[in-house]
């Protein structure tokens, strides 16, 4: 038997006799997409390398020329002039190879390692970064909600309940509902970096390494490192390469700020049609049509709220692929990264156009109020009114439901019932009772925490607007 002589050789090439048919060099590269990991890929090798040398596997001067040929193939990278060969199927194969033919001691760079446990600290890494990008994203999310309920401190508008008017509440409320979804999200990306910080090297394949590696120095190096500056390490070498936990973890907290962007988007979008005219959306995010000239269509959130779909299948897709696996690791999971991948680019899309969006919103006061000022609005009002006369609430809720047929039957408003048409309903309604009917008042009286009182909402949009100029 004689080594075919190939420059595309493949590192596992040894015991076989055939090349891999150019169908299954298709189906099996992935430097299609994982190319994205480089960056990540030559900072793991930088820190096995220094390993390497610190635990005496190979010499000082064999750890610079590999530290020096990364650095090469870093720059050319970033200068967009690597040649990426799908041949060599992977990020890993690709850099290895280059480094390999510029600097001969990286032959020697492979030892101690697998690219299973490669690969799942490349992936550590880049969940690491994309969970702090997302969540500059979320704050960004976050300030352009906050401004636009500052900037439309003063309107109110009908909430809804099974999307029938149910009480007003202030167009800053409604809102900061979102701030509120968006604070969680940032706290679920939080909890990722957190299970992110763990580093697998060292796992190998399946059982580790019988060679005399530093797990902890390598994982110091890379910065997985607790609060104190200690290192953190798996502790099973086999849950290590085959874990997806954090894939799904991720692509979940992807889809549910997902969720929550389609949910502002549906709102937004009702907002701005011809029937609610609550809002103007900016032209720059709005299409017209090919073939009707006066429409002005929602297609920014319309697609948002399209893309959430999209998370909730790459959630899907990660939970389907891991179910069936026995341990450890099995090829199908090469197709764990563009479902993540996705997400991330998907999501963080999302988040520019809904703040950038939101930022351009213009409210239609106007409309607004005539919409809040429909009395059946504060009905609820009017059985608070009877509980603070001693009235118990399922009777004060029953007199008011036949106060509100009453208005329904004769066309006259609620607010507008003759005093004596009231009161042979139920006596205990004194004159006084059209006094509910203050939308001030109404608002005023909701002065408990997370009620929405202007003075409730103005502290929360401080303690917010503070926060997050801390953070910055």
């Amino acid at each position: 038997q004689t080594m075919r002589k190939n420059s595309k050789q493949v590192t596992w090439g040894g015991r076989f006799e055939e090349k891999p048919s150019e169908l299954m060099m298709q189906i099996g590269e992935s430097v299609s997409f994982d190319y994205q990991l480089a960056s990540y890929d030559i900072a793991v090798s930088r820190a096995h390398a220094s390993m390497l040398s610190e635990v005496g596997l190979i010499e000082a001067s064999e750890c610079d020329a590999i530290l020096e040929g990364l650095q090469a193939i870093a720059q050319k990278i970033e200068q967009g002039v690597f040649e990426w060969d799908p041949q060599l199927e992977d990020v890993h194969m690709n850099i290895e190879q280059a480094l390999t033919a510029l600097v001969p001691e990286a032959s020697k760079l492979h030892t101690a390692r697998s690219r299973n446990d490669q690969v799942a600290t490349d992936m550590r890494l880049w969940f690491k970064d994309a969970s702090v990008s997302l969540i500059a994203d979320l704050e960004s999310m976050v300030l352009s909600c906050l401004q636009l309920a500052e900037a439309n401190s003063s309107v109110v508008i009908p909430g809804y309940t099974h999307l029938q008017r149910a009480q007003p509440v202030p167009l800053a409320h409604h809102l900061l509902a979102y701030v509120e979804m968006f604070l969680r999200d940032m706290q679920r990306f939080s909890q990722v970096w957190d299970s992110a910080n763990v580093c697998p090297l060292g796992s190998g394949a399946i059982a580790g390494t019988t060679l005399p590696i530093d797990r902890l120095f390598v994982a110091k190096q890379l910065g997985f490192v607790d609060e104190k500056g200690d290192p953190i390490v798996t502790q099973n070498s086999m849950d290590a390469v085959s874990d997806r936990d954090l894939f799904i973890d991720f692509a979940n907290a992807c889809a549910t700020v997902g969720l929550h962007l389609s949910r502002l988007s549906e709102d937004c979008i009702l907002w701005c049609s011809a029937e609610f005219a609550f809002a103007q959306l900016p032209e720059a995010f709005t299409t017209g049509s090919s073939l009707m000239p006066q429409k002005k269509n929602p297609d920014g959130f319309e697609l948002i709220r399209g893309k959430s779909a999209r998370l909730i299948g790459n959630t899907q897709s990660l939970c389907t692929l891991v179910k069936g696996l026995p341990l450890t690791y099995n090829r199908d999971l090469q197709e764990d990264k563009t479902p993540v991948f996705d997400s991330f680019q998907e999501l963080s899309l999302m988040l520019r156009v809904a703040a950038e969006t939101l930022s351009g919103m213009q409210m239609n006061e106007a409309r607004c109020q005539a919409s809040v000022a429909d009395p059946l609005l504060l009905a609820t009002d009017v059985v608070d009114y009877l509980v603070l006369k001693g009235v118990a609430f399922r009777e004060a809720h029953h007199i008011v439901g036949s106060l509100v047929k009453l208005s329904e039957t004769s066309g006259v408003p609620l607010n507008e019932l003759p005093l004596s048409e009231v009161q042979s309903i139920d006596s205990r309604i004194d004159a006084d009772w059209t006094s509910v009917f203050s939308l001030e008042k109404a608002l005023k009286a909701r002065n408990q925490i997370g009620m929405p009182s202007l003075e409730q909402i103005r502290s929360q949009i401080e303690t917010l607007k503070a926060r997050f100029s801390s953070d910055h």
